[in-house]
């Protein structure tokens, strides 16, 4: 397993990690906790040393399978694993004047109590409205838990680069986790290079494009009524820009069909998209999810593959460019 510095919280973190949206159960399906709990403690003996989960991931369920398991092997890895979570979504309706400096400081408390954990290694913010980048007590607050020994770092996960580049202006930001894949290149434009200066780590999400990018998918894949594939094409419960990429189904078929010629065969285009973003040496580390063990040691092997050429490089670009920039790239 490669490992790399998380910017200026100065963990050195699995350059693939575990994201836990979906881990316990696919997304629309019941929370397992013999499920989750079995993911994440393979993950943890396979090298990955930093997990990402947030208090809303199945009511809460996630967050505290994740703190169980950690505490368990706690002996055996010592205090090696870090732990990633987030606050603000319970927040409703989910709008600005919600995020009140007693709710969050409320949300990381429970989180607290709820993982198990003396103090939380990552608290982020979790894709706020856009106004909450411009309010200095926000940030403020968490200085202050900083203090009292309840979170070592501040983070934010943010749906737009302008937040990104917003959040990075208060210096006790330190990680920003951002949506960044094979069809959503935008950050690497100018965000990675300013992260870069300020010493921020960059946590990728979503880097499959909600498994668009596995190669997997056709037209007539069918997704429960539960799971945000079906519900939220068009942003009716969150951001659309979390499904897919934001990207059209069928267009996002047709890009996928041009990178399946370019890397034919196995491993399999999922693996290569991971091995993409890890091309980029301003990311810190990248959180796909699991619902099986199988599928988590598929990402943790991308990781060991050879770099993509340059050829590979430009012609992923050029699909970027014909069937997907065009669409998306100035909405994110």
């Amino acid at each position: 397993m490669e490992y790399r510095k998380l910017g200026k919280t100065g963990f050195e973190v699995s350059a693939i990690s575990l994201g836990t949206w979906q881990v316990g159960g696919r997304w629309g399906e019941p929370f397992n906790d013999a499920t989750a709990e079995a993911i994440i403690e393979a993950a943890i003996e396979r090298g990955v040393n930093f997990i990402d989960t947030a208090d809303v991931y199945s009511d809460r369920a996630s967050e505290a399978a994740v703190g169980r398991v950690v505490r368990r092997m706690k002996s055996r890895h010592g205090d090696r694993v870090r732990v990633a979570t987030k606050c603000g979504r319970f927040i409703n309706p989910h709008v600005n004047e919600g995020y009140t400096v007693e709710a969050l400081r409320g949300y990381v408390e429970t989180s607290l109590k709820n993982s198990g954990l003396e103090a939380l290694d990552l608290i982020q913010l979790h894709c706020p409205p856009t106004q909450v980048y411009y309010r200095p007590e926000v940030f403020e607050l968490f200085d202050k838990l900083k203090a009292e020994g309840k979170i070592l770092n501040l983070g934010v996960s943010v749906e737009k680069v302008e937040e990104a580049i917003k959040a990075i202006e208060f210096p006790n930001v330190t990680s920003v986790q951002i949506i960044f894949n094979m069809f959503r290149m935008r950050p690497a434009e100018r965000f990675f290079a300013e992260a870069k200066a300020r010493d921020v780590g960059i946590i990728v999400r979503v880097p499959l494009a909600s498994g668009l990018l596995t190669g997997t998918y056709s037209k007539s894949t069918s997704f429960g009524e539960g799971d945000h594939r079906t519900f939220n094409r068009q942003g009716a419960a969150f951001d659309k820009g979390e499904t897919f990429s934001g990207v059209d189904y069928e267009q996002g078929l047709a890009a996928v069909e041009e990178l399946k010629k370019l890397f034919p065969g196995e491993p399999g285009l999922a693996a290569w998209a991971l091995r993409w973003v890890l091309m980029f040496p301003e990311v810190s580390t990248v959180i796909p999810g699991a619902s099986r063990v199988q599928q988590l040691e598929s990402n943790i092997a991308a990781s060991e593959l050879r770099a993509l050429t340059q050829g590979e490089l430009e012609r992923v670009d050029i699909i970027y460019k014909q069937y997907i920039k065009p669409a998306v790239h100035q909405l994110w």
